[in-house]
């Protein structure tokens, strides 16, 4: 079952990687000397992007340029971007590469939000971090480290939230009790779920809280609101012995869990983290939508489903054996799903739309690049649907979907 789970790994995602880095021009491959307190390593395919509408109607893009995150911004939808703007105006180690990306969230004010992983010098290590830029201002305020925790660890993997009520909630993966239970010799499986909240916008948050133990190391969270504004967050679970199945905790304020229920069920045996997280959206009725991988009867595989209190409903593949990367959003009754594909010479962006509450669906193809791309975003702006994607080859686009 094992090696079968790992043959399936590297159908999903290996040949893709390989494929995408052999497509990359030369200088993708360069060096920044700002990111390095340990020898060089071969280089990432660093195009992980943050994107959303803002307030204004604007889309805003976050990605990374050698020691800095910078900002773009456009007012038609992606046909001509603003000079970047830098997010950390003193360079540092920024993680964005796969399943580690910045992200972007408005506060309650309408100020902007991008936070990031900072790598430290230890593998595997990592601070999170968060700037602001505050409506009408030419320049972010300098960063803050989220978490009150200043071990050299692992707090890897971010994701953030910002709530009507006005609190900004933060989570990600930390090592800290897989630390504490080596200290004492005593076994302990996967990382943790923490969560932090600010109640002033994002300029400072209260002490970060455990969420969950025994997540998955490297997979990113999914945070999603609930009808109420409350934040969701699903994530990649290691439950006893070691099947890599998702869990889900609706918040409360102070970051903590109301409770932590299973989400998914396909008994997924193997220990090793696939680096592919999960994405959620919540529809007006309150139903949680969910997409994520995992291999089911020897088979890897996207799947959607919607999750109940340790149900899921209506599960079922999205895309073929190489899709990868999924993510969800719902605008005007329309369900939306987007992820990119390798068929062996390319890598495809592809959708699918449900008006039934996902229990049918209809596919579409969107687009397709021969060089390296990065994970789709599905958004949504005044009641539409639209598919943010990088392209190696043709940079930042946005696709509107049927």
């Amino acid at each position: 079952m094992i090696k079968s789970a790992l043959i399936e790994i590297r159908s999903v995602l290996g040949a893709s990687l390989v494929a995408v880095a052999m497509a990359l021009p030369p200088h993708a491959f360069a060096h920044d000397a700002a990111m390095h307190a340990a020898p060089a390593k071969a280089a990432r395919v660093e195009l992980a992007t943050a994107a959303a509408f803002g307030p204004d109607g604007q889309l805003y893009a976050v990605s990374k340029n050698g020691g800095h995150l910078q900002l773009i911004r456009s007012h038609d939808d992606g046909a001509n971007w603003s000079a970047p703007l830098r997010v950390n105006a003193e360079p540092e180690p920024i993680a964005a590469d796969g399943d580690s990306q910045p992200r972007i969230a408005f506060n309650r004010d309408g100020d902007l939000l991008v936070s990031w992983t900072k790598p430290l010098t230890r593998p595997y290590t990592g601070e999170i971090r968060l700037a602001r830029l505050p409506v009408g201002a030419a320049a972010f305020d300098a960063p803050i480290t989220v978490h009150h925790d200043r071990a050299e660890i692992t707090h890897r993997f971010q994701n953030i939230l910002a709530g009507p009520d006005g609190r900004v909630t933060a989570v990600w993966i930390d090592k800290r009790d897989q630390e504490a239970a080596k200290a004492q010799r005593e076994p302990y499986r996967g990382a943790a779920i923490y969560a932090a909240v600010s109640t002033d916008g994002g300029r400072s948050f209260a002490p970060e809280v455990r969420v969950a133990d025994h997540s998955c190391e490297c997979c990113r969270i999914a945070l999603a609101a609930d009808r109420d504004g409350a934040p969701i967050a699903l994530w990649r679970h290691v439950f006893a012995p070691d099947e890599r199945d998702h869990a889900i905790a609706r918040l409360k304020p102070d970051g903590s869990p109301e409770r932590v229920d299973r989400a998914t069920f396909d008994r997924w045996r193997v220990d090793a983290c696939p680096h592919h997280g999960p994405a959620l959206a919540v529809d007006e009725a309150g139903t949680r939508h969910a997409t994520w991988f995992n291999v089911k009867d020897d088979e890897g595989r996207v799947f959607y489903g919607r999750i109940g209190v340790n149900t899921v409903e209506g599960q079922i593949p999205v895309g073929g054996p190489r899709a990868a990367h999924a993510d969800i959003a719902i605008a005007g009754g329309v369900l939306a799903i987007v992820w990119k594909e390798f068929d062996g010479e390319q890598n495809r962006l592809r959708g699918m739309r449900s008006t039934d509450g996902g229990r049918s669906f209809e596919t579409f193809e969107i687009a397709a690049t021969a060089g390296a791309a990065d994970q789709p975003r599905a958004l949504v702006k005044g009641g539409k649907l639209y598919a943010f994607w990088r392209q190696a080859d043709e940079g930042f686009r946005l696709y509107p979907l049927p």
